[in-house]
């Protein structure tokens, strides 16, 4: 295939039928869904990949779809292995890019020259399970614009990622909630590399890739009304921890440069879902009954018991933390909280919210210095304005993160879901 050039806009698609996958687009031989491949050293991987997923979809979209390999001129030479492939398997495209490297630039030139209605990436690698392609689809076919595979939602799971590697990617997220809440909240696992998304979503978008991520900018610049996750688990192989390190720092990058973007980032706050409110006034409710539960305990800590302040400003800080925690669980987000009802489930969010509320605090202490010492504020005031920043700041992580359980979860056994008509 040529490689298009020039800025990487996605051309609209005139579209022959429906919205949903069904026999009249194999029969009239239109393109339902174009798959991207990027491949860098990938001889042996892509392969096999080819081979499962057109297992998959000769079933779920037979004759409407396509399968485009865009390989960045492998020195393993991946691309003529590809080529080779395209005499067993019809609906296998492969395109060469010579003189420059990218992931995510190399999706937005296979989403260019792709015919399909929904556009969508998959890495060659075999650490995204292909069988999950089908429930994205699945998503799609009930009227999503955006299907996103998530390792942070139930169900969803990394195999083998150390300490190291789970900090840094719980960090990024989090500097993201903090830096693009618009963008980097709309979904719990912002850093997938493995999506599906209709085209008229993103179509004369004008996208800029960075690094090996393109997802923020499909959340920035598309147009994209209703997303779906569905969990995976990401069977990572071994990688240096500079190379891990590197993906993060490009991913940061991109946060800032979107950041930049004043008047796009308006228009994405305009068409934002509804602020969540009924559950943020019970959040507030329980942080206000804290706020008195702690002045009691610390009285009595400190003058029935005689316990020093250190001493009693901490046990009383913990004990108000696990009844906020243990409130919140059972009335603000009771309706997640019962969909997670294993042991293990429970303690790795009240572990969450006891880090989010320690950092919290944290964070009212700078605030409160920065505006009463290096802007001179009245200290009331001061305190009050740290204070609503507080409340703000938990109840936003706890919603992304706290209330967002992590499982391992290997589904074996199960048919995937079929999506032709």
């Amino acid at each position: 295939m040529p490689v298009p050039s020039g800025s990487y806009k996605i051309p609209a698609l005139e579209v022959h039928s429906s919205n949903t996958p069904n026999e009249e687009i194999a029969e009239s031989s239109s393109i339902y869904l174009s798959l991207i491949l990027p491949t860098y050293k990938e001889r042996i991987n892509v392969i096999g990949m080819v081979a499962i997923l057109t297992t998959l979809l000769d079933e779920a979209l037979p004759g409407a779809y396509e399968i485009i390999v865009v390989d960045d001129d492998s020195p393993d030479q991946t691309w003529e292995v590809a080529l080779r492939l395209m005499t067993h398997y019809p609906a296998l495209r492969v395109m060469r890019r010579t003189g420059i490297r990218g992931l995510a630039s190399a999706v937005l030139r296979g989403w260019q020259a792709a015919r399909g209605e929904v556009l969508g990436v998959i890495d060659a690698d075999m650490q995204q399970s292909p069988e999950v392609l089908l429930q994205l689809l699945e998503k799609l076919h009930f009227g999503a614009d955006l299907a996103v595979a998530s390792r942070h939602i139930e169900g969803g799971g990394v195999s083998n990622w150390n300490l190291f590697r789970r900090g840094l990617s719980r960090g990024s997220q989090l500097l993201g909630l903090l830096v693009l809440p618009e963008i980097v909240g709309q979904v719990s696992d912002p850093m997938s590399g493995y999506f599906l998304v209709r085209r008229q979503a993103i179509a004369n978008r004008r996208l800029r890739p960075c690094g090996s991520k393109i997802l923020l900018e499909v959340l920035s610049e598309g147009d994209v009304q209703q997303i779906e996750e569905v969990g995976y688990v990401f069977h990572e192989r071994e990688e240096r921890q500079e190379i891990v390190l590197k993906k993060n720092i490009e991913f940061i990058k991109h946060l800032l440069r979107l950041r930049l973007r004043v008047s796009r980032l308006r228009r994405i706050w305009r068409r934002r879902k509804s602020f969540p409110t009924t559950r943020f006034m019970q959040f507030g409710v329980v942080g206000l009954t804290g706020v008195l539960l702690n002045t009691l305990l610390l009285s009595t800590f400190q003058g029935q018991l005689g316990l020093g302040v250190l001493a009693s400003s901490l046990i009383a800080a913990e004990l108000v933390i696990v009844g906020e925690f243990t409130w919140n669980d059972v009335w603000t987000f009771g309706d997640i909280a019962r969909q997670q009802r294993q042991w293990n489930q429970l303690v790795k969010r009240f572990m969450k919210f006891n880090i989010v509320c320690v950092m919290g605090l944290m964070l009212r202490a700078i605030i409160l210095a920065l505006l009463s010492g290096g802007l001179s504020f009245n200290i009331y005031a001061a305190n009050m304005l740290a204070i609503s920043v507080l409340l703000l700041w938990n109840f936003w992580i706890s919603l992304k993160l706290s209330w967002r359980v992590t499982e391992l979860s290997q589904r074996c056994g199960e048919d995937p879901p079929k999506i032709a008509a």
